[in-house]
Formats: C-alpha cells, structure tokens, sequence
C-alpha cells in the first residue's frame, strides 16, 4: 500500500459565516459553508467518517476533503487510520471507490479494447493520448505482454494537450474508424490514418480523466481503482494485479 502523507489545516473559521447548528451529524452545515465561501467547490456526496463530528466530503473534481459536523472545520489531506494490521489510508480508499463507480458508468462501446488472449483474469482502464511517446511505448510493450497474461487493457481517450490538440483530432479518427484499434495500433506507431468525424465519447473521456485525477499520460487505473501515473512494466502490473510477475 502506498500512501501519501499531506499535512491537515484548518482552512474555514467561524467569522467567515455566521455559525450553523446542525444537531443531526450529516454535514448539512459542513456543506452548506462550504457552498457559501467557495461555489465552485461541488460537494457530490457527504458520507460518515470513522472520527466523532467529522464527515467525509466527496467534491467534483475528485478530491476528497473531511468537515466537522457543525461547519466551522474542513480539513484537507488524508484521514490514516490506526489499525493493529498496519496503517490503512481512508482517503485513498474513498478516491479508488469513485473511481471505480465512474469508470464503470463507461460502456465498452465507448472504450478501445484490447481484450486478454484466452481467459480474462483481470482488466486495467489507461487514458491515453496516441502522441505521447510513453503510450507508444507502454502499448508496444506492455500491451501484448499483458494480453499474453490474461489481463484485458481499456483505454480511453486523454489527449493530453487539450481538446483544440492535434491529438485530439487524431484520436476522433482512431474512435471513428471501422477497426478502432487498428486505428489506434497505426498512430502509436506514427502512421496517418484517414480523417474521419462522427459522434464520439473523446471530449467525454478527456473530462472524466480530469474528474478522477489524470495529469498525464499513460494514466493506468487498475480494476480496484487504484491509480498509477505513467509508464508502468508489464511484469510490475501482472504483479499488482496479483497474476504473478
């Protein structure tokens, strides 16, 4: 497990609202503050935490922030709990679990992929971007090793400079084509494929990967909702998933 450490602080104080009762413990007030010193933070879900008076705060853009129930708190960073097993990050599994709930709201049909050889054991989401020379290299290298291992690789699209990108008409061609991934094979390896334009999911996708954090490309997702940024081995991945090395 890994875990990423980020120093809490106090970031609202009663004098920036009037003080809200709020008796029940479900975070109305927490929310309600929130909403009135930062519109543009957009609370999705409010959820009990393990800590007495403190709620776990679900935003928008994939943060994941915790509040007292009377609304005066909010602390930003992550929530570790202390268990006789070790250190268990709850902030980490609360983003794996939105992860995985938007991830499966994509149909296949919107996806390009690359299904395992023989029985599927296990399955990753990669945001791509057809330009970037690490996806070359991870779909050149990791792509057929994975397949080999019984692991099904679904990307979605993530033109990494934006939707005005030379990329991202690119890969508008790649979702348009007859054979997406014949497609998406000949532009990782530099070749043109013909324009093409219809309707596609690629903006979408370009979005949703901002949602759940993406920065870069390749973006791997594995099937708990685990994230991991960047080139990553075959042989490191089939041991995350748990198929051996």
């Amino acid at each position: 497990m890994r875990l990423r450490f980020t120093a809490l602080f106090a970031l609202l104080t009663a004098a920036a609202v009037g003080a809200l009762a709020d008796d029940s413990g479900t975070g109305a007030a927490a929310v309600k503050r929130l909403q009135a010193l930062r519109p543009d933070l957009v609370v999705e879900k409010v959820s009990p935490s393990p800590v007495p008076n403190l709620v776990t705060l679900a935003l928008s853009n994939g943060d994941i922030v915790y509040a007292t129930t009377d609304g005066k708190y909010l602390l930003a960073g992550d929530l570790i709990e202390m268990k006789d097993s070790g250190l268990v990050n709850l902030a980490t599994e609360e983003r794996n679990a939105k992860r995985r709930e938007l991830l499966a709201a994509v149909p296949p049909s919107e996806m390009a992929v690359f299904p395992a050889t023989g029985e599927r054991k296990a399955f990753i989401t990669v945001f791509t971007d057809v330009d970037c020379p690490w996806c070359r290299k991870f779909h050149t290298e990791s792509v057929p090793e994975l397949n080999k291992k019984g692991v099904e690789v679904r990307y979605l699209a993530y033109p990494r400079q934006g939707l005005q990108s030379e990329a991202f008409t690119k890969m508008v061609s790649a979702w348009c084509a007859a054979d997406r991934n014949d497609a998406i094979n000949k532009l990782k390896r530099g070749q043109v494929i013909p324009a093409k334009s219809c309707k596609n999911p690629v903006a979408r996708e370009y979005q949703l990967g901002q949602q759940i954090g993406v920065t870069g490309t390749p973006t791997i997702v594995l099937e708990n909702g685990e994230l991991e940024a960047g080139y990553v081995p075959a042989a490191e991945l089939t041991k995350q998933l748990g198929l051996g090395s």
